[in-house]
């Protein structure tokens, strides 16, 4: 079984989405990441994976709909939430961070 999942940089200052397309235990990165608020990330992700027609509409959308939760949370818990505390609230996607 395969599927998609996101992978978070948490940093101080944005916060990098990237998607990985999972097979098995193993991953396999299939975007670069994309930086908010650096950057418009949401916008670039949406551009990246309808550049993907193989990916279907609905896991497009729920990845879309987890990077929305992703950097809504972030936003709201940067200065007060470390990236252990992330982990834990979004258990299914994988984080790497400084804080």
């Amino acid at each position: 079984m395969s599927k998609f999942t996101l992978r978070i940089l948490w940093l101080d200052n944005n916060i990098g989405l990237a998607v990985d397309y999972v097979i098995g235990k193993s991953f396999s990165p299939l975007t670069s990441y994309f930086f908010w608020p650096r950057n418009d990330a949401w916008n670039q992700l949406k551009t990246e994976l309808e550049s993907k027609p193989w990916i279907s509409e609905i896991d497009k959308i729920e990845l879309l709909n987890k990077a929305t939760e992703v950097m809504n949370y972030w936003q709201d818990a940067v200065k007060s939430k470390s990236l252990e505390v992330a982990q834990n609230k979004f258990p299914e996607l994988i984080f790497s961070g400084s804080h």
